[in-house]
């Protein structure tokens, strides 16, 4: 008996429905042109408490758990003596992974339907977070918003950044994919 390939949802999606009707939408004559997730960046640094050995493990062991993947450990690129760094010191200054294919489409996924909805008092994600190419960066305040996150993963709250790299993206064409996937964006005031 031969396994079915599997595929993520939001990918089979994707393929099927939103790349066309963005062409449409935005008015591309090839659908090349698309704006396509490339990759998902997730990171987080370990500021104050970088020193703390079991606060750096939990922050590593958290991100783990939610990407479903290892992280790489990032070391000061230069010395700033107001914060006590010293480049390429022993101590991490933060934590991040490069999330792609299907376990990309698999973590969007989870955090627009299951993640999102958990933040409290959530009003929608900011429209003001993309940038020239039409990346958008998300930055969550805790963890714990994820299902992988148990108590005891809990014990240590810090706060994660999502990038969301964008290829032949702009800024519209990238609100609209996002939108297509089902990111809640605030309500623009009238």
């Amino acid at each position: 008996m031969a396994d079915a390939k599997y595929e993520a949802r939001l990918k089979t999606l994707y393929k099927k429905e939103i790349q066309k009707a963005l062409k449409e939408e935005l008015g591309l004559a090839n659908i090349n042109q698309v704006p396509k997730l490339e990759k998902v960046m997730v990171t987080s640094g370990t500021g104050k408490k970088r020193e703390d050995k079991r606060y750096t493990e939990t922050v590593e062991l958290t991100l783990t758990k939610i990407t479903g993947q290892a992280v790489t450990t990032r070391l000061a690129k230069k010395s700033i003596a107001t914060f006590k760094i010293r480049k390429g010191m022993g101590a991490p200054v933060g934590y991040m992974t490069t999330l792609r294919g299907d376990k990309m489409y698999e973590f969007v996924d989870r955090l627009i339907n299951i993640a999102l909805p958990h933040v409290r008092d959530f009003h929608g994600v900011p429209r003001k977070s993309f940038d020239a190419q039409g990346n958008y960066s998300l930055g969550l305040k805790e963890q714990t918003v994820f299902p992988e996150i148990s108590f005891e993963d809990a014990v240590a709250l810090h706060g994660l950044e999502i990038t969301f790299v964008i290829k032949n993206g702009s800024k519209e064409g990238s609100v609209k994919l996002l939108e297509k996937f089902g990111m809640p964006f605030e309500k623009e005031a009238k």
